[in-house]
């Protein structure tokens, strides 16, 4: 089966994450580094499940979760770039989550939109 384009962007940003997670460590950063790496990603873990879903509904429930895991996600880098924890530059992660927040809002309003009808 073809990989879907949020599938490919959140996969990606999965390693992107483990790779950060370790330079963080390398740098002594410990709390950060394990809450970026929980909900960095799950986001993809969702996504898997979402798409193995039961029902439209359980879908939704699923891409809910990936959603609100990308928003932490995009949180605690912005939290790590104001605070001066880590010393180079999460600029690109900050964009690709807000890539995979705009592909998942607007398939949790497609999605939406098609139970309601």
């Amino acid at each position: 089966m073809k990989e879907n384009l949020i599938q490919m962007k959140s996969f990606q940003f999965s390693i992107d994450i483990i790779k950060l997670y370790k330079r963080l460590r390398e740098q002594k950063e410990f709390i950060i580094s394990k809450q970026i790496l929980r909900s960095g990603t799950s986001i993809w873990a969702n996504i898997e499940e979402a798409i193995a879903g039961q029902s439209k509904k359980d879908f939704l429930t699923k891409i809910f979760i990936a959603l609100k895991e990308a928003r932490e996600t995009k949180y605690r880098l912005r939290l790590l770039q104001e605070s001066d924890l880590y010393e180079d530059s999460v600029e690109k992660n900050l964009k690709d989550i807000e890539i995979i927040i705009n592909i998942l809002t607007k398939i949790t309003k497609t999605t939406w939109e098609s139970l309601k009808k």
